[in-house]
């Protein structure tokens, strides 16, 4: 079996509901002087900007927004065929 490691600081965003990513980001930005990525693909890149968004607001200041990236992924389609799908890597932190 092998090992899966994860960086603790990414947040990556999916299907679940929007406040439990903002709960996990809050979370891992809870020290002072950490950082949080929060990543998302396709359809789910409107949730990590609104996830970034409240999480900015929630914080009164506290919490910096320090890049957005973006990028085009090429992955294989159900097909066989490469498919494009967006991306997005929202960095913040917590001075």
């Amino acid at each position: 079996m092998e090992a899966i490691t994860k960086d603790t600081n990414v947040v990556y965003i999916g299907q679940k509901p929007m406040m439990n990513y903002v709960l996990a980001t809050g979370k891992k930005l809870g020290e002072v002087g950490s950082s949080v990525l929060i990543q998302a693909r396709g359809k789910s890149i409107s949730k990590a900007v609104d996830v970034a968004l409240i999480t900015l607001d929630r914080s009164n200041g506290g919490v910096k927004l320090d890049g957005i990236g973006i990028n085009t992924e090429v992955l294989p389609g159900s097909d066989g065929n490469p498919l494009n799908v967006s991306s997005i890597k929202i960095s913040l932190s917590k001075p």
